[in-house]
């Protein structure tokens, strides 16, 4: 599972399946022992779950890079290498 970025100790995958439709476009992020999915269109979790200041961090990135994570989802499913994303600083 590529990673996309990493910040403040939490990291952001997507999982891919080279022509075959991975669910719904999301993406992964994980803190210590803690990981949730959400969903990129409309940003919003869909599983798992982070410490209240985690989520609130993921949340704001993923609004900020939307666009990215959608391209990135659509890099993937074609069989294509995601770009970085920059992380919050």
């Amino acid at each position: 599972m590529p990673e996309l970025c990493r910040f403040f100790g939490i990291i952001i995958r997507m999982y891919f399946e080279v022509n075959v439709q991975h669910h719904i476009a999301h993406f992964h992020a994980y803190y210590q022992n803690e990981a949730a999915i959400y969903r990129i269109d409309p940003i919003d979790l869909i599983a798992g779950s982070l410490l209240r200041r985690q989520r609130r961090l993921v949340e704001a990135w993923a609004e900020l890079h939307q666009a990215e994570l959608l391209d990135n989802w659509r890099l993937l499913q074609n069989g294509r290498i995601p770009q970085p994303i920059e992380p919050l600083k």
